[in-house]
């Protein structure tokens, strides 16, 4: 899977405006370098998506975020554009699709996922954080869809 996940992330490197404006301008090794750079920074991020605590990918209307801890790689496209969090999702980092919601004040109101994996004591309010699978819990409700589900690898 590794020689799978270079290709890709090379060949989104190589795919950026910037990259082949540089290579059309003749300056192929300031292209390479920065590709390689964007490899590397990018191999970190999926290294991280598979040690934090809490780590996740989240995909609604307005773009897909890869939550680090306090860390969080964004687009404004859907995962299927996406390359970097669809590989993070395929490596087994949790996924929360909230396309499917439709009560967006209640999703507002959610408390957020804490970075260390933990939670407050009374997860409402403003600023209050919740630990992942209590966010999966109360975010499915309203409708979400999870892929990657780490309450199923929890003891009961």
């Amino acid at each position: 899977m590794q020689t799978g996940v270079l290709r890709v992330l090379r060949a989104t490197a190589a795919s950026w405006w910037r990259h082949k404006e540089l290579r059309r301008t003749g300056q192929t090794g300031q292209a390479q370098r920065l590709e390689r750079e964007t490899v590397l920074r990018d191999l970190g991020y999926l290294k991280q998506a598979a040690t934090v605590p809490d780590a996740h990918v989240i995909c609604g209307e307005d773009g897909t975020f890869l939550h680090l801890g306090c860390t969080i790689v964004s687009t404004f496209a859907p995962i299927e554009r996406f390359p970097l969090a669809t590989l993070a999702v395929a490596r087994g980092t949790p996924f929360i699709d909230i396309r499917p919601v439709t009560d967006v004040i209640a999703f507002a109101n959610l408390p957020r996922v804490a970075r260390d994996g933990s939670g407050d004591p009374e997860p409402s309010g403003s600023g209050k954080s919740v630990s992942l699978t209590t966010y999966i819990d109360m975010v499915e409700v309203l409708g979400a869809k999870i892929a990657n589900d780490p309450r199923s690898h929890q003891s009961a």
